[in-house]
């Protein structure tokens, strides 16, 4: 059978770089070889089960797109990782034994099945509880837009259609520390370490794109990379109440329960989404009591600490405060720095040092937003056909470029307003004194450059005497401050900034 040959690959990965710039990954060139060419299919092998999942889920089209141009053939992209596991085979380029990249199927009856690459037999479904009534779950609220699993007529429910795909993406490798995470992601290690023992329940709550998802899904793919037969069930707090409602509705509550009562691991994302679902609340207890008293491992993420989630029974705050909450905030700047640089050598993309710390700088929110500003500047570069540069960027990010000529006459006539209105000199504000009669005046003077120039916060500490830029923000706060506070202040400084705006011919806003 043909192989594939080494310059046509290049010329594949080419043009998903060109065309599909925003899936692209280093690990693509690193790890992927070309296979065997034959009846209309090209094998592309993985290193992992879990790189092998993540592209037959999330870039099969891209690849197939990209191998038809190169060949000019009706050629399909298929993913194999070899060498296959032994208990089990790739089935739809899904690892069996890897659960949480691949789940098997549910099955009706108990019986264990050497095939599906399980760590342990199967213990047989526990006896049902009287099932609710598909008219008594959460009928009083509005609609929760979600997908429903398909019900074959009289057959098994797909538990596993709505399993979370894991991202190569989202290792540990790739997890920027700093003192917002330090804590989750010790825990985590600890966790995917010592599962079941260490911490348990593990409960991160935090904001949206604060790296809750990359934790949870960092220690499942550690557990897998050290134990392939881990039984792994990983899946949002949404895909979890649908799958009970669906299964009540059926009359499959015992395939719904020893679906979720007999993983090792169990993740679920975002369960603050249980708040207001009381038959999913009673349901997800049981099922945690019965996971916990059997030793295994329980991983959650929230938006919130489980006792700030409105209308959350008081039965599994308790519970979910059992191991250990741990927060993750919004990052500073240094570790937002460290994110863009990990997040832009994983694409390859080449940014300079002066843009990367022009994006942190403008994008302070999470590390999504990050990530979403590295897919607009590395748009723009593609489009445009020019190099990354702080120009590029600016106009990239929606901040028009101003020309340095223009930003210097602007402070050149911040600084002559300022000390004629406070009769002191240049070097006085550049100076290391600080009578209130000189910090005054430089507050002022950094809060005017700050408003009418398009200065980084540390050129104008530059300017002012060699200060770091969190000198030049506390300054801009205090003036803020006293604005907020004292009327006559405020008239003062305005009366300056019209001084300012006139001698620059512009018109106070």
């Amino acid at each position: 059978m043909p192989q594939f040959e080494t310059k046509h690959w290049r010329q594949l990965l080419d043009v998903l770089k060109h065309r599909h710039a925003s899936i692209c990954r280093q690990w693509f060139y690193d790890d992927l070889t070309p296979g065997r060419l034959d009846n209309g299919l090209l094998e592309i092998h993985t290193a992992t089960p879990v790189q092998q999942n993540y592209l037959q889920k999330r870039c099969l089209e891209p690849f197939t797109e990209a191998v038809q141009e190169v060949t000019g053939q009706l050629v399909a992209a298929r993913f194999v990782c070899e060498p296959l596991p032994r208990n089990g085979q790739a089935k739809n380029g899904q690892h069996t034994s890897a659960a949480a990249a691949a789940q098997p199927q549910a099955k009706k009856t108990p019986s264990p099945d050497p095939a599906s690459g399980q760590g342990r037999a199967a213990a047989p479904p526990p006896p049902d509880r009287p099932e609710p009534r598909p008219a008594d779950l959460e009928s009083n609220l509005p609609p929760t837009p979600r997908v429903t699993p398909k019900l074959a007529a009289g057959g098994p429910i797909d538990l596993d259609a709505e399993s979370m795909v894991l991202s190569p993406d989202y290792a540990f490798d790739h997890f920027i520390s700093g003192p917002n995470n330090q804590l989750a992601l010790a825990a985590s290690v600890a966790v995917a370490n010592q599962p079941g023992t260490a911490y348990n329940p593990l409960f991160i709550h935090g904001g949206v794109g604060l790296g809750k998802t990359h934790l949870l899904q960092a220690i499942c793919q550690a557990i897998l990379a050290r134990n392939p037969q881990t039984q792994i069930l990983y899946v949002s707090c949404d895909a979890f109440m649908s799958q009970f409602i669906a299964c009540v509705q059926a009359g499959k509550m015992s395939e719904f329960r020893h679906r979720y009562r007999h993983v090792d691991l169990l993740v679920i994302d975002d369960i603050h989404c249980l708040a207001h679902r009381e038959r999913s609340q009673e349901e997800f207890f049981h099922t945690f009591n019965e996971l916990y008293q059997s030793q295994r491992q329980i991983v959650l993420s929230s938006d919130a600490a489980p006792h700030e989630i409105p209308h959350l029974e008081d039965r599994l705050v308790s519970r979910f405060s059992w191991g250990l909450v741990a927060p993750v905030t919004k990052p500073g700047l240094d570790t937002r720095i460290a994110i863009l640089k990990a997040k832009t050598a994983m694409r390859g993309f080449d940014v300079p040092d002066d843009v990367i710390e022009f994006v942190a700088r403008k994008v302070d929110t999470n590390a999504r937003e990050l990530e979403g500003a590295i897919n607009t500047l590395q748009g723009h570069a593609q489009l445009m056909k020019r190099d990354v540069d702080l120009t590029l960027a600016r106009e990239a990010l929606g901040e028009p470029a101003v020309a340095p000529q223009t930003n210097r006459s602007t402070l050149q006539h911040i600084v002559d307003v300022v000390t004629a209105h406070f009769d002191v000199k240049l070097q006085d504000l550049q100076s290391r004194r600080r009578y209130k009669s000189i910090t005054e005046p430089r507050h002022v003077c950094m809060w005017l450059v700050r408003k009418k120039t398009r200065f980084s916060l540390e050129e104008i500490g530059g300017y002012f005497g060699g200060r770091d830029h969190t000198t030049v923000m506390h300054a801009v706060d205090v003036v803020n401050d006293r604005i907020d506070s004292e009327d006559g202040f405020k008239a003062e400084v305005h009366q300056l900034l019209a001084r300012v705006e006139d001698a620059l011919g512009q018109t106070t806003a």
